[in-house]
């Protein structure tokens, strides 16, 4: 069985096994399918004028203002290791919830929503070691791709959250 998706750490666990199927997001990042839960999702935007943060992680692109919240955007690619490109018109940024606080995903292209069963999904490839492997809840089969379960709560480490918590600290001092 894979590990549970979550809408919000308020969610009970009882109704996340309850759910018999799930509708994840797929979206590409280089040549490579994701998906998150669609309950994991405030929104999806188009690409907004982002402002870098001095001494961020690398994979930060910066920082948007989103109807006066300022909300620290991932560069996916950059978090992969893969390379980056300049950005097309179907670039898009996830807006989700990671710990409990409202960050960006960059992603190249959000394909569409789709609903799979619990059966359709199967557990992430052994083959992935370290710290890539918690990244990830599961694999699923869309046509003839495969697609990565991302698992939100681990694509930063504790330290890098902490990072994260920082700059929006410093930001809202700037802004208030």
């Amino acid at each position: 069985m894979i590990k549970e998706f979550s809408h919000s750490d308020a969610a009970s666990e009882s109704e996340e096994t309850s759910r018999k199927e799930i509708q994840l997001a797929c979206f590409q990042v280089g040549d490579q399918l994701y998906a998150l839960d669609i309950l994991r999702i405030k929104e999806v935007i188009r690409p907004q004028k982002l402002t870098p943060v001095p001494k961020a992680p690398r994979f930060i692109e910066g920082v948007i203002n989103l109807r006066g919240a300022v909300i620290p955007v991932v560069d996916l690619r950059r978090r992969f290791d893969q390379p980056v490109v300049d950005g097309g018109h179907k670039n898009r940024t996830i807006i989700s919830v990671l710990a409990g606080k409202v960050i960006g995903l960059m992603v190249d292209e959000v394909a569409e929503v789709r609903t799979f069963t619990r059966q359709e999904i199967q557990p992430a490839p052994r083959f992935l070691k370290g710290q890539e492997a918690d990244y990830f809840l599961g694999v699923c089969q869309r046509d003839e791709d495969l697609v990565m379960i991302l698992n939100l709560e681990k694509i930063l480490s504790t330290d890098e959250k902490l990072d994260l918590d920082q700059i929006r600290t410093n930001l809202n001092e700037i802004v208030d």
